[in-house]
């Protein structure tokens, strides 16, 4: 697995580099009356940073040379699915909303990868957009878009 590691490490580092600089072009980090929008992105940011240069080291130290980096069979098969409900996750926020698509994207995973009851399924679903919401549009006042705004 060392391959699919360094892989996955680079990538995951680029990602986690952009998304805290991303944070802080586009959000406050510190308002009047505490941290802004940016606050928790940007340190949620350098941590994925930190935890993708770790996984970084341990492949470069690994002598194994490890599988090939793309699953086969039924790991490709769910490594698609879930890209594809990301996908769609992405495609449909501006219709379906934050906190309806959190319930969703959250909902569709558990109920995949995890072949859970409907109802854990609808529970973890639920606690996940109320979290969202309870988080970002109570607490830090991040502007999330809203059900039906870009209805076509």
């Amino acid at each position: 697995m060392r391959s699919a590691d360094r892989i996955t490490a680079g990538a995951l580092l680029a990602l986690a580099i952009a998304f805290a600089a991303g944070a802080l072009k586009s959000y406050t980090w510190w308002d009047p009356g505490g941290p802004g929008a940016a606050f928790v992105p940007f340190w949620l940011g350098l941590a994925m940073a930190g935890l993708a240069l770790m996984m970084l080291a341990r492949s470069l130290r690994s002598p194994d040379p490890g599988e090939a980096w793309l699953p086969r069979g039924e790991g490709l098969r769910a490594l698609l699915v879930v890209l594809g409900i990301t996908v769609g996750f992405v495609l449909l926020l501006r219709v379906v909303g934050m906190i309806l698509g959190t319930a969703l994207f959250v909902g569709a995973l558990v109920w995949y990868l995890g072949r859970h009851r409907w109802w854990v399924t609808a529970a973890v679903a639920a606690g996940a957009a109320g979290f969202d919401y309870l988080v970002f549009v109570r607490w830090l006042r991040v502007p999330f878009p809203e059900l039906g705004i870009w209805i076509f």
